[in-house]
C-alpha cells in the first residue's frame, strides 16, 4: 500500500536535546554559582523521562502533558544534586527550555523536501503546545500535530501511533514512523506502521547514539535528506 504520511519522533530524531539542554542549564544555573558537567545534567534529566511516563502507561497516574513530567523530573534532579535552593522562577525557565531545542543541521531542509510528497506530522510524546513552539523556533511546517496528547497515552503504546495515523485520515499501513530509536520503530511496526530509521550517532554524546537500526525497518537513512532521496522526493 502507498505511503501517504510520515510521522516523526522529535526528541533526538529532529532536535539535539542533549546539547540544547546542557547549554541552557549552564546559562541559567551558572549565575547562581552552580557548576557541574552540563552534559551529564542533561542526561540525568532525560533519564527520568521513561520512568515518569511508565507510571502513566501502567495506569498508576492519569495522563498529563510532558511539561508536568519534565518539571517533576527537574525537581528530582536538582534535589539529587543538592540544589534544592534553586528558585521557582529559574525552575520554570529551565523547564521551558524543552520548547526551544535546536534542530540537527539538515532537518529544516529535509522536512521541506519530504513535505513535497507526503503529509507530515510529529508523533511525539511532547504535547501539542510544545510541538508548536519547537516548530516555530526551528521553522518547521507541519500539516498537523499528532502524538501523545491526541491519544492520551505515551509511546510506545500502540494507540499513539494508530491515533496519529487516523487523525491524518490514513490507515496505519499508509503511515510511516520516522525515528532515530529502534524501540520506537519496533513499537510502530507492531502497531501496523511502516518504519524509517534515521541515524543520530551523537544523540547521547559523541558516538553514543544509534548509528544503525537494531530492528528490521523499511528504510534506513543517514539523515532526513538521505531519506528524501530514497523516497524520490524532488
Amino acid at each position: 500500500m502507498t505511503i501517504r504520511a510520515l510521522v516523526f519522533d522529535v526528541f533526538g530524531t529532529l532536535v539535539d536535546w542533549r546539547s540544547s539542554i546542557a547549554q541552557d542549564a549552564k546559562t541559567h544555573l551558572s549565575p547562581l554559582g552552580l557548576n557541574t558537567d552540563w552534559g551529564a545534567f542533561a542526561d540525568a534529566w532525560r533519564a527520568q523521562y521513561q520512568p515518569a511516563m511508565e507510571k502513566i502507561r501502567s495506569g498508576q497516574r492519569g495522563f498529563c502533558k510532558l511539561d508536568e513530567l519534565h518539571r517533576d523530573n527537574l525537581d528530582t534532579v536538582l534535589k539529587e544534586l543538592g540544589w534544592q535552593h534553586v528558585d521557582e522562577s529559574t525552575r520554570q525557565t529551565l523547564n521551558l527550555c524543552w520548547h526551544h531545542l535546536e534542530q540537527w543541521s539538515e532537518v529544516q531542509a529535509g522536512l521541506a523536501q519530504l513535505r513535497k510528497s507526503f503529509i507530515l506530522a510529529p508523533c511525539s510524546n511532547g504535547h501539542i503546545a510544545l510541538m508548536v513552539h519547537l516548530a516555530r523556533h526551528n521553522q518547521w511546517h507541519w500539516d498537523a500535530i499528532t502524538g501523545a496528547e491526541i491519544a492520551k497515552d505515551y509511546k510506545p503504546q500502540a494507540v499513539v501511533y494508530q491515533a496519529s495515523a487516523a487523525a491524518l485520515g490514513c490507515l496505519p499501513e499508509e503511515t510511516m514512523m520516522v525515528a532515530a530509536h529502534s524501540d520506537d520503530l519496533l513499537a510502530a511496526a507492531h502497531a501496523g506502521l511502516k518504519t524509517a530509521f534515521i541515524a543520530r550517532p551523537d544523540e547521547h554524546g559523541p558516538g553514543l547514539g544509534e548509528s544503525v537500526a537494531r530492528t528490521p525497518v523499511d528504510y534506513s537513512a543517514s539523515d532526513l535528506l538521505d531519506l528524501a532521496r530514497q523516497l524520490g522526493c524532488k
